[in-house]
């Protein structure tokens, strides 16, 4: 939910701090007094477009800090994680605090969590976790391509639709290999002469993994030959001449031996280095002499080295490919030609497995579709219990769900879900979206938010002017609405009516006042007493009578009596 709000220099706002709780939050004031401008600095740490006009005259710039507070599991998480900008908030112990600065010049700079964000990362947040409805842009239930979301959420659907995603992807995969095989085998096919030849060429060569370096290893020892053999027997002929370094490692053991039990400890190492050179020295000898031995001084080897190894660099030029890639290519070509001896016989096998899992997906889809048919119609029915109340009583709403064309199938199923309304009797239900912005519309998502509260991940609602246009028995429905729909979620409503603005758990007045020599906006919170003195302000204008206030301490009492009784079925939210 939202937790605070900061404000700093924002039109008539030059400094501003607001903190909300959890319940129903409501905002009066008189008309102008700056409630728009409130909306306008959410707005836009939740990213709507900048305006410089917005930057309070004489400041060089506005900023609009906003802080929530979600559980660890909320999709906003998720939006970060896509950025690669995963935050701890346990750990932090900040949720997630949107920063938006706006320059005179129109510049506008973004954070999150102190981090440089862009203003479109801003806005996919905002739209996880504030739905606004009424006078600016609204987003949520308004977009169309969340009605099929919205309506298996509040069908309970989550475990169809994942089975229908799963045989989604199971069925994709199907696709892809047999049009893979499909490919190859109809490449094959064409080329099957070509393919014989290269087979014939790579099965006369056999290349082996790892030949290319083994050969040219060896091409090298062959061409220099006679320089290693001259340098072999030069270095077996020092060690082996009269007076050599072995002759005369030995004669130094002799002459130490007769001296170790003389000479004490000093002695001893001597002898154990002359012993290791002894045998390091015999070593050295043995590996000359093997080495001399292995040497091929014969020129027809090198030939042959030499006509593999060119034989086996010019048939990878031709294929394109690295030597140590012939042998793959051997295994790929014998088996492309194997496919066409099998006659398609994989190919038929892979069909099959399509054509499976296409059954399996339509099977899966065909159940979410009777579960979203059926989860349609209840929702109808419960909206349809809310508009009377809240002066609707002529408007319909219809969850119409359609068919899709086969190439619009995917995984979410094989329908088209959309919100429609007729405000008019006999008149043809039409998008949800179209319908003119205002108080009627307001109060028709207010009527669906209260059925879809308890499906929503949003976790705060702001309603703007919901009351308009209506009053009395009316605008007390709208009041006990808002109230109950703020059992399951946060509710911000900006409002005229004293009705509604008697149920709020919390209450903020917005007036306009002067401030050297400027007018500025303030944002009161009230108290119990200073409640009840706005809703008579509300009620009688200008001029408070005793009567406003009486007026005003019924309403006062009757919005505390509807919240009890509200906290008292509350448990879980049962009512729709």
């Amino acid at each position: 939910m939202l937790v605070s709000l900061s404000i700093r220099d924002v039109v008539l706002i030059a400094r501003l701090d607001l903190a909300f709780g959890v319940g129903l939050g409501v905002l009066t004031g008189e008309t102008g007094a700056g409630k728009s401008i409130l909306l306008d600095s959410l707005g836009l740490a939740l990213g709507a477009r900048a305006d410089s006009g917005l930057v309070r005259a004489g400041a060089a710039r506005l900023s609009v800090t906003a802080r929530f507070e979600v559980p660890p599991n909320h999709p906003a998480y998720g939006v970060l994680a896509d950025q690669g900008m995963e935050t701890d908030a346990e750990a932090d112990g900040e949720g997630l605090v949107l920063r938006r600065s706006v320059g005179a010049d129109g510049r506008s700079r973004a954070w999150v969590n102190d981090q440089p964000a862009s203003v479109g990362l801003l806005r996919r947040l905002g739209d996880t976790l504030v739905e606004v409805h009424g006078q600016f842009d609204t987003h949520g239930l308004l977009d169309p391509g969340t009605h099929r979301g919205v309506l298996d959420a509040h069908g309970a659907l989550e475990p169809a639709r994942d089975a229908c995603h799963a045989a989604w992807d199971t069925w994709r995969t199907a696709a892809r290999a047999h049009a893979a095989a499909r490919r190859d085998l109809d490449q094959a096919q064409a080329h099957e002469d070509e393919l014989r030849t290269i087979l014939a060429e790579l099965d006369a060569l056999s290349p082996k993994p790892g030949e290319e370096a083994a050969l040219a290893e060896k091409r090298t020892r062959l061409m220099h030959g006679e320089k290693l053999a001259d340098g072999l027997n030069a270095a077996l002929a020092a060690l082996s001449e009269p007076g050599d370094v072995e002759r005369a490692v030995q004669a130094a053991q002799r002459a130490l031996d007769r001296l170790e039990d003389l000479g004490g400890p000093a002695i001893g190492p001597i002898l154990e280095g002359l012993e290791r050179a002894a045998i390091e020295l015999a070593e050295a000898r043995n590996a000359l002499e093997h080495a001399a031995a292995d040497l091929d001084l014969d020129p027809k080897h090198l030939d042959q080295v030499e006509e593999r190894l060119f034989a086996l660099r010019g048939l990878a030029r031709k294929h394109g490919v690295e030597v140590d890639a012939l042998p793959g290519l051997l295994v790929d070509v014998r088996a492309k030609l194997d496919a066409l001896a099998d006659g398609g016989g994989d190919i038929a096998r892979l069909a099959r497995a399509e054509q499976a899992a296409r059954e399996g997906y339509q099977s899966a889809a065909r159940t979410l579709s009777e579960g979203r048919t059926a989860a349609a119609r209840a929702l109808d029915a419960a909206v349809a219990v809310e508009l009377p109340p809240l002066k609707l009583d002529k408007a319909r709403f219809v969850t119409r769900v359609e068919p899709l064309e086969e190439r619009e199938w995917g995984p979410d199923g094989l329908d088209r879900v959309a919100f429609e309304v007729a405000t008019n009797p006999g008149a043809t239900p039409g998008p949800i979206h179209k319908i003119a912005s205002g108080g009627e519309l307001a109060r028709f998502m207010l009527a669906l938010k209260v059925v879809l509260a308890r499906a929503s991940t949003i976790p705060t609602l702001v309603f703007d002017e919901v009351d308009t246009g209506i009053g009395g028995a009316t605008a007390a429905a709208v009041g006990e609405r808002l109230a109950r729909l703020a059992r399951d979620v946060q509710v911000l409503v900006v409002t005229h009516s004293p009705q509604v603005a008697a149920t709020g758990h919390h209450h903020w007045r917005v007036e306009k006042g002067s401030e050297a020599d400027a007018t500025v906006t303030r944002v009161v919170p009230l108290a119990e007493g200073e409640r009840r003195e706005e809703i008579a302000r509300m009620l009688s204008g200008a001029s408070i009578t005793a009567e406003a206030r009486a007026a005003a301490e019924t309403l006062l009492r009757a919005g505390a009596a509807s919240q009890m009784t509200l906290d008292l079925t509350a448990g879980p939210n049962t009512d729709p």
